[in-house]
């Protein structure tokens, strides 16, 4: 007889963006360190059947997994937390694609004439696909989106309380996230909102297990059993998370809180302590740096620090692997077009990331020349490479009019077009370059070893995409005979189409761009090497300490 699953659902109250999916996170480092294998879930109540055209300014950035499955950013928290964890399709879904999957079952005559309901058919919808999520785990990490007394949650919440009706409470933790506000004018923190949403959930039949309670200075032991006893808790139930310097200290405070122990307890679990030997070193080498750079990041959605998360994060992880701080320099792309270029002295680096449309881009373009003739460290991924694709064909490559028919669809020297399988495909979901493809990364050119390489240190890799456009093959031979080296190359099977992937300045300290997006497999105790390489050049051009000039660029 197979031995049941384990169950921990991650719920929020009072307010959005209080840090469950950091705490679910860390939770699942914990019990993973512990040798317990396990998967985690993230489920959003809202309609979208993914969050793949959603604005980053809604929603934060797209995290893409190897299969193609466009998520939520928590998944990227969880796959930079938890380190042997696989996760696909069936670790991200969404009331829009609850829904979907029901009505197409009801089309199809799956439902034998029943009336189809939110109970039983919708939850039984959300309870298959949490245990699809959890077939080659132990033990599965659910966090629920959204905040506790939202309407369209109230489905995943009937779902989750059936789920420990089914399973037996000695299989499930209900974890419940709250906030504890320290009040000024009081003097005080106060219980009373988490209180108020703890009462919540037990209107609707769920009693939490624990209560992991954020705030941003020490919960005394006699404010953790007021609390305890107000929500039906034992007080020993009761964990403060404050604030932290850095997320990655979240796994080491919630330990010494003793939370991981309270769950494996009320699990039935028998392990030894979790090892937390690397992720201690790791976290001291961000606390005790031995230098700083500053890298300036050229987007046009710096007012929302989360379009950004995981190249924010992938900066940490490259700053860790050199020893070093990397504080990140948003600058507005719109302000560079407008004249406004004296932030880029102020820098070590440049990056210019993904996205999409026209705006701010002729400022990324700016800010590229500007890295390129300084002789400044810059990386470009996604958007980033094509832009410093077309900054190259039209300054040095001939090309006057060179842009992307991304923004420019007549143009005649777009060097950048859309890829030849997606030009009749109407559906905006439809359109899109999605997953891990591998690239073969050169590894010398005239004798001398490309930065690529010196990155990767192999010739074939994989990595994720999201895109819609290419570097055009028309203008490819013209702007490689000008100097721009095409470094990394996919030979796409089906069409026999070699596609560029890379590329790079050969005779420059490190300029290089990918199509790819290498922010998505990095993580804290194995930073993504192109990361380690960009802050390795960022390094070495703050120790030098010289201040390029704006010469040439207007």
């Amino acid at each position: 007889m197979a031995k049941p699953k384990k169950y921990i659902f991650v719920t929020g109250g009072v307010l959005s963006s209080i840090g469950k999916g950091i705490a679910a996170a860390s939770i699942g480092m914990l019990l993973e360190q512990r040798g317990i294998k396990v998967t985690m879930v993230k489920m959003d109540p809202y309609l979208n059947v993914d969050p793949g055209t959603m604005s980053p300014f809604q929603h934060g950035e797209v995290f893409v997994l190897d299969d193609g499955t466009e998520t939520d950013l928590d998944l990227g928290h969880y796959s930079r937390f938890v380190q042997t964890a696989k996760f696909s399709r069936k670790n991200s879904f969404t009331a829009g694609r609850v829904y979907e999957s029901v009505i197409k079952k009801e089309r199809a005559g799956g439902y034998l004439g029943k009336t189809v309901q939110v109970i039983p058919h919708v939850t039984d919808q959300i309870k298959q696909n949490i245990k699809d999520a959890l077939e080659d785990a132990d033990l599965g990490i659910i966090e629920v989106g959204g905040t506790v007394g939202d309407i369209e949650g109230l489905p995943f919440l009937e779902a989750i309380r059936q789920i420990r009706h089914e399973e037996g409470a000695q299989n499930v933790v209900f974890a419940h996230l709250t906030l504890v506000p320290y009040i000024p004018t009081a003097g005080e923190l106060k219980t009373k909102p988490t209180q108020h949403s703890v009462k919540e959930l037990r209107e609707i039949g769920i009693q939490p297990d624990i209560l992991i309670c954020r705030a941003d200075r020490a919960i005394s032991k006699d404010m953790k059993e007021k609390i305890g006893l107000f929500c039906n808790v034992p007080g020993d139930c009761v964990f403060s998370a404050l604030d932290a310097q850095s997320i990655y200290d979240v796994p080491l405070h919630l330990s010494a809180e003793g939370v991981d122990d309270k769950i494996v307890d009320k699990l039935g679990i028998w392990t030894g302590a979790p090892d937390l030997s690397n992720w201690k070193k790791m976290v001291d080498t961000i606390h005790k740096p031995k230098g700083e750079v500053k890298v300036g990041i050229v987007g046009k959605y710096t007012d929302w620090r989360d379009t950004y998360k995981s190249i924010s994060e992938s900066l940490v992880h490259g700053g860790v692997a050199n020893q070093v701080k990397v504080t990140p320099v948003y600058i507005d792309s719109e302000e560079i077009e407008k004249g406004n270029l004296s932030a880029l002295q102020e820098i070590n680096a440049i990056l210019v990331p993904g996205g999409f449309g026209e705006r701010g881009i002729e400022g990324k373009i700016k800010a590229i020349e500007y890295a390129r003739t300084e002789n400044v460290p810059f990386f470009g991924i996604c958007l980033g490479m094509q832009l410093a694709t077309i900054e190259y064909a039209r300054n040095v490559a001939g090309l006057k009019n060179a842009n992307s028919a991304e923004f420019k669809p007549d143009n005649k020297e777009n060097v950048i077009d859309l890829m030849e399988s997606q030009k009749d495909v109407k559906d905006l979901g439809g359109t899109m370059r999605l997953g891990a493809y591998d690239c073969n990364v050169l590894h010398k050119h005239n004798g001398k070893t490309t930065h690529a390489y010196q990155a990767y240190g192999k010739e074939k890799i994989l990595e994720r995409h999201r895109h819609r456009f290419e570097v055009s093959n028309h203008f490819r031979s013209r702007i490689e005979e000008s100097g721009l080296l095409v470094c990394g190359r996919y030979n796409d099977p089906k069409t026999g189409i070699e596609l560029v992937e890379m590329v790079e300045l050969p005779n420059h300290p490190w300029f290089l761009g990918c199509q790819f997006h290498p922010e998505l497999q990095s993580k804290p105790l194995e930073p993504h090497p192109l990361f380690v390489q960009f802050i390795k050049a960022a390094a070495a051009a703050a120790k030098n300490g010289a201040q390029p000039k704006l010469k040439g660029i207007s």
